[in-house]
């Protein structure tokens, strides 16, 4: 007869591991085409990370010629914060009507392809060819080469003052 360890079934240092939550991130890049309807494929995982509802909210980049797609439960938070902004406060009203207007909501079909309106794809100069690069609790739709002349535009010092901006 086997050993005990030979009769368990999985793997014996996960099943041991209590479940992390609270991990999941847009991570990596893709490489996409849009189709002749103007059309984009989400990739699978991320998808399954935007979970329900099966929406997307779509804005354009602040300071970058990109878009920025965040889950819509995940702009819940940010939108109450534009909500609560005071009615005399002329300044955020107009941020939040300037965004609004430009801002695009969508679900993906079947395939998981979703359609961006065209002043987006103007906006971030995507015509036919994409790139979706993960931003952790977001993802960007960049034209590949506005991606290339951004991506490797923070050297190691500037990575080390970001990180520790953002908390890291």
């Amino acid at each position: 007869m086997g050993r005990k360890e030979d009769e368990v079934q999985g793997d014996p240092i996960s099943s041991q591991q209590p479940e992390i939550t609270g991990l999941d991130g847009f991570v990596g890049s893709y490489q996409h085409t849009l189709d002749g309807k103007k059309r984009l494929t989400i990739p699978a995982d991320w998808r399954e990370m935007v979970g329900v509802p099966r929406r997307l909210f779509i804005l354009p980049g602040i300071n970058v010629k990109c878009l920025c797609v965040y889950p819509a439960r995940d702009m819940a938070p940010r939108l109450e914060t534009l909500r609560k902004v005071s009615i005399v406060d002329e300044k955020a009203k107009q941020f939040a009507r300037t965004l609004a207007v430009r801002a695009d909501l969508s679900s993906w079909d079947v395939q998981g392809r979703i359609r961006i309106k065209d002043e987006l794809l103007e906006y971030a100069s995507v015509e036919k060819q994409v790139v979706l690069v993960g931003a952790f609790s977001s993802f960007e739709i960049w034209n590949p080469d506005e991606w290339n002349k951004n991506s490797g535009s923070m050297d190691d010092s500037g990575l080390t003052e970001a990180a520790r901006y953002a908390g890291l």
